[in-house]
């Protein structure tokens, strides 16, 4: 489910909370038709959920661990890059 970059980008866009497919296409610069079919699939895997308010539909992450799952593959692509990755800077430590 995470090897689609834009798949990724909905989810690190749906970490501050619940958005539409209109919000969600802006965000991630991805036709709604598109983000839906994204949502579509992340939503079988039980990724996002969703709220219906009248007709419009607005997607969530279905708990933490979807989240927590791009956060980390982010975190491992920094260490492949070689030197001190960004995310130790951030945490004011010098671990490698």
């Amino acid at each position: 489910m995470l090897a689609d970059a834009t798949r990724v980008r909905i989810i690190l866009a749906l970490r501050d909370g619940e958005l539409s497919v209109s919000n969600l296409a802006n965000l991630v610069d991805k036709s709604p038709a598109a983000v839906s079919q994204h949502l579509a699939k992340l939503r079988l895997a039980r990724m996002v959920a969703t709220r219906q308010d009248g007709q419009r539909v607005y997607y969530r992450l279905e708990d933490e661990h979807a989240s927590q799952l791009v956060t980390d593959a982010i975190f491992q692509a920094e260490h492949s890059l070689g030197g001190i990755p960004r995310h130790h800077h951030e945490q004011g430590g010098d671990q490698a």
